[in-house]
C-alpha cells in the first residue's frame, strides 16, 4: 500500500483527489491549515495534520514519522484579483512554501511529486487552443507564483532523483456524482458555483465582470472540466510516475470553451430560475479566452474524461449547492 501526502487535501480539488485515493486503497495523510478547506471534506476520515507549510518544524516531523511514496501538492492561494492586490502574500504562500515542501521531500527522499498548476500561466496567447510547449506569459501574481513553482520543480529535478508531473488546470467545476462532497469555499469566485448560489438565492445577483472582451459574445471564454475527471487525472499521474514515466507537464481540460453568458444560460435553464445579472468592470488579471489542448495527457496516460458535458457539470454543482443549504 503506497503512502501519500496530500497538501491542501481539505480544499475543493484536494479533497476529491484524497477521496479517490482512499477508494483505490492508498494510505493518505492530509496536511492542511484549514484556512479555506474543511475537515468535513475528508469523508473517509483520512488522517489530518492541521499545519501550515510555512511551519517547517511540523512539516519535517510529518515527513520524519511517515515514509511517503509520493506527494500531491494542492495547498495555495488561488484568487487572481486578490493576488494583484496582495502579491507578497501570494509569492510567500504559493512559492516560498513550495520551496519548503520540496526541501522536505529531498531531505526525506520522497521522489514522486504531483503539482497543482494552472492554465493562467499561459496568459494571453495568439493560439486559441493552448499546448504545453508554449512560452509562458503569466499576467498576475497568482499565475506568476505558479509559473515560478513549475520552474523550481523542474530545476530541482535536474539535480536530484525527483520525478514530477505538473498538471495545468483549466476551470474546475461540479461535485462528486453522489453529492457527498463539492466546493465548500466561502466567498467563492468560481463562475458555476457563484451562478448556482444566485439561482438558490444565496446571492442577490451575479456580476458579469466585463462584456467587451474580444470574444464571440464579449464575455470571457473558459474551458470547464468536471472535478471528478480532474481528480482521476491525478491518480493517472501517480500511476504514470510509479511505472517510470518521465517528468512532464500536462494540460487538464476538455478542449472546448464556453463564455460567461453561455454558462449563465445553462444554470438558468437547469435551475429554472431567472436570477439577476449585472455587468461590472473587468477584474484585474483576467484574460479574455483560454482553452486546453488535451492531446498530450490522453496520449501519455490514456486519460479519458467521463463527465465531459456542461449539463452534467452544472447539474452536479447545483445539487451540491442545494445540499449545502441543509448542512
Amino acid at each position: 500500500m503506497l503512502k501519500i501526502l496530500v497538501t491542501g487535501g481539505c480544499g475543493y480539488i484536494g479533497s476529491h483527489v484524497t477521496r479517490q485515493l482512499s477508494e483505490k486503497g492508498f494510505d493518505v495523510i492530509v496536511y492542511d491549515n484549514l484556512s479555506t478547506g474543511s475537515a468535513k471534506a475528508l469523508i473517509y476520515e483520512e488522517r489530518l495534520v492541521v499545519g501550515d507549510l510555512a511551519d517547517e518544524i511540523t512539516l519535517d516531523k510529518v515527513f520524519a514519522t511517515n515514509k511517503f511514496d509520493a506527494v500531491f501538492h494542492f495547498a495555495a492561494s488561488i484568487v487572481v484579483p486578490d493576488s494583484v492586490n496582495n502579491p507578497l502574500m501570494y509569492y510567500e504562500n504559493n512559492t516560498i512554501n513550495t520551496i519548503k515542501l520540496l526541501k522536505a521531500c529531498i531531505k526525506h527522499q520522497v521522489n514522486k511529486f504531483i503539482f497543482s498548476s494552472t492554465a493562467a500561466v499561459y496568459g494571453q496567447n495568439k493560439q486559441t487552443i493552448v499546448t504545453e510547449d508554449l512560452v509562458l506569459n503569466p499576467e498576475n501574481p497568482y499565475a506568476a507564483s505558479k509559473a515560478m513553482n513549475e520552474r523550481i520543480i523542474s530545476d530541482v529535478a535536474k539535480i536530484t532523483d525527483l520525478k514530477f508531473v505538473i498538471l495545468r488546470y483549466f476551470n474546475v467545476a461540479g461535485a462528486d456524482p453522489l453529492y457527498r462532497m463539492g466546493q465548500r469555499t466561502p466567498n467563492a469566485t468560481h463562475l458555476i458555483k457563484v451562478a448556482c448560489e444566485a439561482a438558490l438565492k444565496k446571492r442577490d445577483k451575479l456580476y458579469i465582470f466585463g462584456d467587451k472582451y474580444n470574444t464571440p459574445d464579449g464575455t470571457c471564454v473558459r474551458d470547464y472540466i468536471h472535478i471528478e475527471d480532474l481528480a482521476e487525472a491525478h491518480l493517472r499521474s501517480l500511476d504514470y510516475l510509479m511505472k517510470g514515466g518521465k517528468s512532464d507537464t500536462f494540460n487538464c481540460g476538455y478542449g472546448k470553451g464556453l463564455s460567461v453568458n453561455e454558462i449563465i444560460k445553462w444554470v438558468k435553464q437547469i435551475s429554472k430560475v431567472d436570477f439577476i445579472t449585472e455587468i461590472a468592470p473587468p477584474r484585474a488579471g483576467d484574460i479574455p479566452m483560454i482553452v486546453a489542448s488535451n492531446y498530450k495527457i490522453k496520449e501519455a496516460m490514456k486519460w479519458e474524461p467521463q463527465y465531459d458535458d456542461i449539463e452534467c457539470i452544472v447539474k452536479s454543482a447545483l445539487e451540491w449547492e442545494k445540499k449545502l443549504v441543509k448542512l
